[in-house]
């Protein structure tokens, strides 16, 4: 009787083996999302404290050669999002929903993108004075950029999830303040700027530059909506 039932379990025992092997298949290997976010969000924090510097720099030549510099940060985090997209093709299982993955990222190569285009803008539009309004949207980002890497680090063990939230809105309180930047450059832009080209510049280079906070509130939107369904 004994050796009956063994006969007649082994091939469930047999199927759920099955099972297991083909789920192990599928797992994510070492929770590779988090590792890639995570070097997201040291990268977009290095460029972040590289366009600050870069606008706070007097010497034209080592400005340049900082703004040049962002470039390299914008390359590294295409690869990166890259990354993203290849391993949500090959998991099954995912740590948290595959379309907040995919946002998420997004958004983050998004802020990269901007940081990207405003450097380049300074230098292709030979922008040489670094006034005070670059200064603080610089400032303003880059402080933005570090809550949002620290909020996406988190993501990895769920287990600050107040301090996450607080992040958000920190990081929804700057970009008020971005917009607040932008509003008194346009001011005073249009008040003491004759040259109209100029006009056209500078306000092209502020834009992008608030577009970055604008880009990290959004980031944090999906953070928000990750946080809130897991918890």
């Amino acid at each position: 009787m004994l050796k009956e039932n063994i006969y007649i379990c082994a091939p469930k025992l047999k199927n759920l083996m099955s099972i297991n092997n083909l789920i192990r298949i599928f797992l994510p290997k070492d929770k590779v999302f988090y590792d890639i976010f995570e070097n997201i969000a040291v990268n977009l924090k290095e460029m972040g404290s590289t366009l600050k510097k870069a606008f706070n720099e007097n010497d034209p030549v080592k400005r340049r050669s900082l703004l040049e510099s962002i470039e390299d940060g914008e390359h590294k985090n295409d690869e990166f999002t890259h990354q993203i997209f290849v391993e949500l093709g090959k998991n099954f299982i995912t740590p948290f929903d595959r379309e907040d993955i995919h946002y998420l990222a997004t958004s983050l190569d998004d802020i990269a993108d901007y940081m990207f285009a405003s450097s380049k803008k300074v230098i292709n539009y030979n922008i040489t004075d670094n006034d005070d309004y670059m200064k603080q949207l610089a400032e303003v980002n880059q402080k933005s950029i570090k809550i949002l890497t620290d909020a996406v680090s988190k993501l990895r063990n769920m287990k600050n999830i107040s301090q996450i939230k607080q992040d958000c809105v920190l990081i929804n309180s700057l970009e008020n303040d971005a917009d607040d930047i932008l509003d008194a450059a346009i001011i005073n832009l249009f008040s003491n700027v004759a040259d109209p080209i100029q006009i056209i510049k500078l306000k092209d280079v502020y834009e992008d530059l608030e577009v970055i906070s604008d880009k990290c509130e959004d980031a944090s939107n999906v953070i928000e909506s990750i946080i809130i369904k897991y918890t």
